[in-house]
């Protein structure tokens, strides 16, 4: 047996932010050099951000993540980092002569690369390409069809990424045939709810899988409509949970494993090997440090706690929101602030994410507006501390009713449509991103005004239903009132039937089943794609399956308008769901 010191640097790279993302290689495998660690491991595509999308298909940016990886081999070396063993995740291209009978040549690669010495030692690029949900990996990459396996102190390394990891076949039954020590899997993988239990049981088992202990290494952070939630984990070879790194947040995981050594006799450097998916993948060796010792003293093992559903889908919302502001150059945010439950959710998630001091927010009242949602939209703003303004909009909505006649629906969201020009009016003054306040249940069912409450730039709540909008300010005061500070969001807010108060006593109930009846069959239509009879048979009420699918159906045109919003579902209206607007389908 052979100890190895892993640091896996669970770390927030930005898209297009070639140098900064090095940045962050030289600043963490410093940290992880101070901290003994014989090996340290970035995520999937850490120097280019993932995903890059069609940022894949430009020769220039392929060009310049290659450049990228090579500066950043010589500056580690440079920094006095050059002995350290480093694994990165880049964008890359296959060589022309590396191209195999029936393969494009020049094709880009999702890969990775094993740096030492201020050189790159070792490539290799990911076998199993996703093409399912928010993932389109077919559209620009070619398959991987080597297997680096590294010797760092004695313990042979192998190195595949994410989606290896969960399929069958391939990289994984390959690492049992080259005998390693040790499978590290870097990875870009998506929160989305509960997927941590479903990481944890998929790393032991493909652990089981190939002999071997495992070793997860996730990024953190936003980009667009996906959050990365990092959830770096090692488990042994039978599976069992040695180290785990807190979620949602940057962090160095470094644990001691005691492992298989390597095999004394020398082995072959190139071994063709079946993978069990109909591929074969070459098995390539490498010898960095045969002799390096770790450090004496072993460190006590890390594993954060686990978060219940609740809490971890706040803390996704929040860094999802964090990120797209600081990301994009924005410092402040904007949204109209009702006085009902959504708004007041968005108003909370984004003050914790940037700070109450830069969250903007615009009282808009109209002649229905009850002088509760006044002084509830008030008092939050008086408990969290942020910046405010009223602005009545009745002077605004009659200047237009004395030009246009309207009625019904029409004239209603009219008073919506012109608290959208105020907002987006004071983006456009101060700089403020506009925030969107609709939630997953009313997008479902066009619940929302078009170029009214669904104009802006970022929908922190497009994902969430409206049960887990509730769920979440309650929870958000219970936290508050567990450190003993006021809950932020008044209860009357939490308590008060929701309305969007465009009409005289107007109830969201007026025109939606209650939103427990509702949130469970849309759960069922959207995110399971159950049809008409299998949602009759699962339970739900006739009548409302057929007025529910009309009204999802109809609706799509106002959604492929929305802005986007962080992924917390299985299947988020975006990325995972794309329905044809132009659509004569029906549920029989």
């Amino acid at each position: 047996m052979a100890q190895l010191r892993l640091a896996l640097a669970q770390v927030n790279p930005t898209v297009g932010d070639l140098d900064g993302n090095a940045d962050l290689v030289v600043e963490w495998t410093r940290r992880a050099a101070e901290a003994g660690a014989q090996l340290v491991a970035f995520p999937e595509m850490m120097l280019t951000g993932y995903p890059v999308e069609d940022l894949a298909l430009r020769k220039s940016f392929v060009e310049a993540s290659q450049r990228t990886l090579l500066r950043t081999a010589r500056r580690l070396a440079e920094a006095g980092l050059g002995e350290q063993a480093v694994v990165v995740g880049h964008l890359d291209r296959r060589p022309v002569s590396l191209v195999r009978p029936g393969q494009p040549a020049g094709a880009p690669l999702n890969a990775l690369a094993w740096l030492h010495g201020g050189e790159v030692v070792a490539r290799s690029a990911k076998h199993h390409l996703p093409n399912y949900g928010v993932f389109d990996e077919f559209r620009y990459f070619v398959r991987g069809d080597r297997l680096p396996v590294v010797r760092v102190g004695g313990i042979d390394v192998a190195t595949v990424i994410c989606e290896d990891l969960w399929q069958d076949g391939g990289p994984v039954s390959v690492t049992r045939a080259a005998h390693a020590g040790l499978l590290l899997v870097i990875n870009g993988s998506p929160y989305e709810r509960s997927k941590d239990d479903v990481r944890l049981e998929l790393a032991a088992r493909r652990a089981r899988e190939a002999g071997c202990a495992l070793a997860y290494v996730n990024m953190v952070g936003g980009q667009d409509e996906l959050v990365f939630d990092g959830d770096s984990l090692i488990v042994g070879a039978d599976g069992t949970l040695l180290a785990r790194a807190p979620r949602f947040e940057e962090h160095l995981l470094v644990c001691d494993l005691t492992l298989p050594g390597a095999h004394p006799s020398p082995q072959s450097a190139a071994q063709p090997v079946e993978a069990g998916d109909g591929t074969t993948i070459t098995v390539e060796r490498t010898v960095l440090s045969p002799r390096q010792d770790p450090p004496s003293e072993t460190l006590p093992p890390q594993i954060a706690p686990a978060l219940d559903d609740v809490t971890e889908v706040y803390a996704a919302l929040v860094l999802g929101v964090r990120d797209y502001v600081r990301k994009n150059g924005f410092r402040s945010v904007i949204c109209g602030l009702s006085g009902g439950v959504d708004s007041a959710l968005v108003a909370t998630i984004a003050a914790d994410a940037i700070g109450p001091e830069n969250v903007h927010v615009v009282l808009l009242p109209s002649r229905h507006s009850s002088d509760h949602s006044l002084t509830d939209a008030e008092e939050l703003v008086a408990r969290q501390g942020l910046n405010t303004r009223t602005v009545p909009i009745n002077d605004m909505v009659e200047a237009f009713e004395r030009e246009l006649t309207l009625t019904g629906l029409a004239a209603e969201n009219l008073q919506a449509r012109v608290r959208a020009v105020v907002w987006m009016g004071l983006s456009n003054e101060d700089g403020h991103l506009v925030l969107t306040t609709g939630n997953k249940s009313e997008l479902a069912t066009g619940y929302s005004t078009l170029y009214g409450d669904s104009a802006g730039g970022y929908g922190p709540i497009k994902d969430v239903t409206k049960t887990m909008v509730w769920a979440l300010c309650r929870r958000r005061n219970e936290r508050a009132e567990a450190a003993g500070e006021p809950p932020p969001i008044p209860q009357e807010i939490i308590d008060k039937p929701p309305s969007a108060e465009l009409s005289p006593g107007q109830l969201d109930t007026d025109s939606l089943p209650e939103y427990e009846v509702l949130d469970a069959l849309l759960d069922d239509y959207v995110e399971r794609d159950l049809g008409r009879d299998a949602l009759i048979a699962a339970g739900h009420d006739p009548g409302l399956v057929e007025r529910v699918i009309r009204l999802v159906d109809r609706a799509e045109y106002k959604r492929r308008q929305y802005p986007p919003g962080p992924k917390i579902t299985q299947k988020n209206f975006g990325r995972d769901r794309r329905l044809p607007i132009t659509n004569r389908w029906q549920e029989p």
